[in-house]
């Protein structure tokens, strides 16, 4: 059978062959290959002058274009890598729970863990492996599968926890043994945030791929490209070792150390006969500054294209020559590519051929690729929704703020929304109140809430308005936005929806609502603005006030300004006093009192925001007149930007207490314990020598400068005693040695030690329970025994 089709061909090309010997055909071929010759040879001068011109400045340019380009792309690479690592970093699954857990028995959270760990590890294709450390008395090591680590390994990671930062890049050698095989690694310490780290989360990169995004960075097979840490420690190069000792690196660093630093420069680099095309920039990582190289041979790139120039003369001139040879050649071609692409979609041809022509094949295939392309299709839309909301997140943000109007519509076509001659509202949720619902919700439950609550909205939205898109923001936020097709929802319509929105969340979820809507808008690009406005719209609800619908354009008629905020200046002098003069429960009680005049009288959450932030502001000036650095006190930490930050009203007293009061009381009681020590000594002194004296509490600050209140606290504290108690313990003993060892009579006795008698014959029996009177005696005859035994 393979035979006769084999012989069946022969004859078809042979009848192929007899119809192409005709004089038209041959004249004709000759003159297509003149033809064809004339602009080869023009080609070929144009090449070569080309070539000889301004190739290498517009080969360096285009190389500088090209690097910059896939330059910006790993540095988005490595800042998804960090953002992702730093993500998961503060997750719940990785909190102080974790510190000393055993795993062992907690099996459950141990293979929720490596679940986690492999989705991380799944998640980008430039992580070999992410591992999860936890230090103790038995170190774990998660890499994906739960383990523990040898004394030498744990030395390795225990290494990495030990640093000041973070959050880092660093290229340790994690197999002892092979001290040279070093791996990028992205660390993280765990918790996230946490100043007493008990684990490391890392993320291990994978070299060869590394070296292959690297290589991304050079258009051409040979030369070469690296990143380097400007701080020295890490050097990565696309050859995947560890070149920096190299001669040519050594060389163009030091050319290029010469040349300063930028954001992106490129220069010529002559190096052992070879012209190189370098370019080299920064990029801006975690706390450390990196730098690109990219050193390209252009010299192989520019002699081949002159060798390739004379080569085109030369051809150009040769084509009569090679007529012949070509028609022969191109009549055999000719059928070629039917041919290729036949056996390309039905290798099945050979077998069918002679019943069925190839059209009728190559139309049934297309009908199949078609029946695939359907099943695609709807694939796609059922993904639809998800891109949908992503875009509609990202617009919210003013993450497409580059796109132009134009567009930003043919984006939304290409995501099935119909936008020509549309109108836009923007509204704003926010769920408050979460705080006071301990027993209901734990603690990291928001993104949960915030999920429950966007389905809510969604479904509302869709039963009132014909078109309402919905985005889950998180963080107990959530946008809306709504197309009306020729003109804009009511506002009446959506003041209305918005009542019932809050009312439905209150009684679904148990919180409170405020939803800002903006006005309508008839331009894509103008929904950004008009999400923003509508943001800040929402701070300017009323204080613990509970479900709220705030308009716009409401707010802008009424004016932001006819609240004025009741801010006590009284109350914050007091509070400062306070906190300077050591008195934590006093500040305590005025905090407390200053938050609830500012928030009285339905003062806005933005005027309560406004107020703590001056507050904040006074509280920053003590710490530096108390001669107290703030970033030394608060630990670097942006107070402002984590005051501002705080949508719960039951949040704001408790953040103030811990992070601004409780810190500033802690410090200003270290250094003042040797001083009040001081005071205390001078105290103590003093009372010893004017016990007789009619001295008090006010008096005794008088003497040691400073106030009865801090006098009184610190006594307690220092001696265990009361002022009181003490000065009275003194008196008291004076007494006693008065009345045995003198005849004074009680009132010269009373008057000795301070007392008027009969106030000093009261507080004597009180201390001694036997009056003066009867001490005396007592003594007396104690003494009478002791001298008739000697």
């Amino acid at each position: 059978m393979e035979n006769t089709t084999t012989a069946v061909k022969r004859k078809g090309y042979k009848r192929i062959w007899a119809g192409r010997t005709g004089r038209y055909y041959r004249n004709n071929l000759i003159i297509v290959l003149i033809v064809s010759s004339i602009p080869g040879l023009i080609i070929g001068l144009l090449v070569y002058w080309m070539a000889g011109g301004s190739l290498e400045e517009e080969l360096l340019e285009m190389h500088n274009r090209q690097i910059e380009q896939r330059a910006a792309n790993i540095d988005d690479q490595l800042s998804n890598l960090e953002l992702m690592l730093a993500h998961w970093a503060f997750d719940p699954k990785f909190d102080y729970s974790l510190k000393n857990m055993d795993f062992t028995m907690n099996h459950e959270r141990a293979w929720d863990i490596t679940k986690t760990l492999v989705v991380m590890q799944g998640s980008n294709s430039m992580a070999r492996q992410v591992e999860l450390y936890l230090s103790g008395d038995r170190p774990v090591l998660f890499n994906t599968e739960y383990g523990t680590v040898t004394s030498s390994e744990a030395a390795v990671y225990e290494k990495l926890m030990k640093t000041e930062q973070s959050t880092y890049w660093t290229e340790p050698a994690f197999d002892t043994a092979k001290p040279q095989q070093k791996e990028l690694t992205l660390v993280h310490h765990i918790p996230g945030g946490s100043l007493e780290p008990f684990g490391v989360l890392l993320l291990r990169m994978d070299t060869q791929r590394v070296s292959d995004m690297l290589r991304t960075m050079t258009p051409y097979n040979s030369g070469e490209v690296y990143m380097l840490q400007k701080s020295g420690g890490l050097f990565i190069s696309g050859s995947g070792t560890g070149g920096a000792a190299a001669p040519f690196v050594n060389s163009l660093q030091a050319a290029i150390e010469a040349r300063g630093s930028g954001n992106s420069t490129s220069f010529l680099y002559d190096w052992d006969g070879v012209t190189y095309a370098v370019t080299y920039g920064d990029f801006s990582r975690i706390a450390s500054e990196w730098m690109y190289v990219s050193a390209s041979p252009i010299s192989s790139i520019t002699s081949p294209v002159v060798e390739l120039s004379r080569t085109i003369i030369m051809v150009s001139l040769s084509a009569l020559l090679l007529a012949a040879v070509l028609s022969w050649i191109a009549s055999r071609k000719i059928y070629s590519p039917f041919r290729r692409l036949l056996q390309t979609l039905l290798p099945e041809h050979d077998v069918c051929e002679g019943r069925e022509d190839e059209m009728t094949l190559i139309e049934r295939h297309w009908q199949n690729l078609h029946g695939q392309q359907n099943a695609l299709q709807y694939t796609l839309s059922e993904q639809l929704p998800h891109v949908q909301r992503s875009f509609l997140h990202q617009l919210f943000q003013g993450y497409l703020y580059g796109f132009s109007e134009q567009e930003l519509q043919s984006r939304m076509k290409q995501y099935k929304w119909d936008v020509e001659n549309c109108v836009f509202v923007v509204l704003y949720i926010q769920l408050t109140g979460i705080s006071s619902l301990e027993g209901k919700f734990r603690s990291g439950d928001e993104s949960l809430v915030s999920f429950a609550a966007v389905n809510i909205i969604g479904e509302l939205a869709a039963e009132r308005f014909e078109r309402a898109e919905t985005v889950n923001l998180h963080n107990l936020t959530a946008g809306i936005l709504l197309i009306g097709p020729g003109g804009a929802p009511e506002t009446a319509r959506v003041q209305a929806f918005g009542e019932e929105l809050a009312a439905t969340i209150n009684r679904m979820l148990k919180l409170q609502a405020t939803v800002a809507y903006s006005a309508p808008i008839d331009s894509i690009s103008a929904i950004p603005r008009s999400f923003e406005a509508a943001k800040q719209a929402a701070s300017h609800r009323r204080y613990g006030g509970g479900n709220q619908v705030v308009s716009l354009e409401q707010l802008e008629r009424e004016g932001e300004g006819t609240h004025m905020p009741q801010y006590s200046f009284t109350l914050e002098r007091g509070l400062i006093q306070a906190l300077r003069t050591g008195e934590a429960e006093e500040a305590d009680r005025l905090l407390e009192e200053f938050l609830a005049t500012l928030s009285a009288d339905g003062a806005k959450v933005i005027d309560v925001q406004q107020g703590m932030l001056h507050l904040l502001g006074a509280v920053q000036h003590a710490v530096l007149e108390a001669g107290i650095a703030p970033n030394q006190l608060f630990k670097g930490r942006n107070l402002y930007a984590g005051l501002s930050q705080i949508h719960e009203p039951g949040m704001i007293l408790p953040w103030f207490r811990n992070h601004v009061v409780s810190p500033f009381l802690k410090e200003l009681s270290e250094r003042s314990d040797a001083g009040i020590r001081r005071t205390i000594d001078q105290a103590m002194l003093y009372i010893q020598e004017h016990y007789m004296d009619n001295i008090s509490l006010d008096s005794c600050a008088d003497y040691t400068g400073t106030s009865p209140f801090l006098l009184s606290k610190s006594f307690k504290r220092v001696t265990g005693q009361n002022f009181i108690d003490y000065l009275t313990g003194i008196r008291i003993e004076k007494a006693k040695e008065l009345l045995r060892d003198t005849d004074l009579k009680m009132n010269d006795v009373a008057l000795q030690v301070g007392y008027q008698q009969s106030y000093f014959n009261r507080i004597f029996k009180k201390q001694e329970d036997i009056t003066p009177t009867r001490y005396r005696e007592l003594s007396r005859h104690e003494g009478e025994k002791d001298a008739g035994t000697r």
